[in-house]
């Protein structure tokens, strides 16, 4: 018996919000495949159903991605082309199948990429913001020490910074950011990407927090939240200055933060402590 031609990896790319959105193409890919792993099938199951697509689906997330892998592995193998989805856009942005992914690769099988939506370009794309060059940083971490330490690291990053936030934290998310940052900062946050209520609300940080925290409903859906990047005339002193500052003041009163990292960095201490 002749060996199966080895299947598949392919790597969908499915609506963020509005559903007319998702290409010809993924559609196509969907209904040839033999299987969807999907982040959440009770997720993925209505968008199939709208397009009239009955291929069976299996859960990959994060919690079972380890022991899944190598089932799906086998099935390519052994000649069958599997899809990967994740809830929203595309697959591995924040999102599982980065284990599937390598695992594919390293059993030398094909990935292919079924481009489509990205709600970091989608939000990018509308936000004014410089966007030649960007750096995108995901979730930043829950708590409030952790955030604002990430924050102060990246105080001095010159490209455009992109993060996803959730509704429970969009508001102390920002407020970090002002704090950090400075509440001149020009900032833009693109709520709810091409769904009904969608928003994209651009102004410097200060302004943003008063915004959002005034408004109920800008603290509800999903969040893409871009922060310009410091701008080349700032002073380097101050720039580092800031972060060094950010990350001694989760541990020391603002004053003693302020005057070593002034120290260590050579940035005026005031300027610091006024930031």
């Amino acid at each position: 018996m002749p060996t199966p031609r080895p299947g598949t990896l392919h790597v969908i790319a499915t609506p963020i919000g509005n559903r007319d959105d998702i290409s010809a193409r993924a559609v196509a890919t969907l209904r040839a495949v033999a299987v969807v792993a999907a982040e959440d099938t009770r997720h993925t199951r209505p968008l199939l159903q709208h397009l009239g697509i009955d291929t069976p689906l299996v859960a990959l997330h994060d919690h079972n991605e380890r022991t899944a892998v190598d089932g799906l592995v086998e099935r390519m193998r052994n000649g069958d082309d599997v899809g990967l989805v994740s809830d929203a856009g595309t697959p591995l942005i924040s999102d599982p199948g980065f284990r599937l992914v390598r695992a594919a690769r390293q059993a030398g099988l094909k990935v292919s990429p079924v481009p489509g939506a990205s709600a970091v370009v989608a939000a990018l794309s509308v936000a004014g913001l410089p966007s030649d060059r960007f750096v995108f940083e995901g979730f930043l971490p829950a708590k409030g020490g952790a955030r604002k330490a990430r924050l102060a690291e990246l105080a001095g990053e010159a490209r455009t910074l992109i993060f996803y936030e959730s509704s429970h934290r969009i508001l102390e998310c920002l407020e970090d950011m002002r704090d950090v940052f400075g509440a001149d900062r020009e900032a833009v946050v693109a709520r709810e990407l091409t769904k009904l209520f969608e928003t994209v609300l651009g102004a410097p940080l200060g302004e943003l927090v008063g915004t959002v925290a005034g408004d109920a409903n800008q603290q509800k859906g999903e969040f893409v939240v871009m922060v310009a990047g410091r701008e080349a005339g700032e002073d380097e002193k101050l720039a580092e200055g800031l972060r060094v500052f950010g990350i001694l003041k989760e541990e020391l009163p603002p004053a003693k933060a302020a005057k070593l990292a002034a120290a260590i960095t050579g940035a005026a201490r005031k300027a610091l402590y006024g930031a």
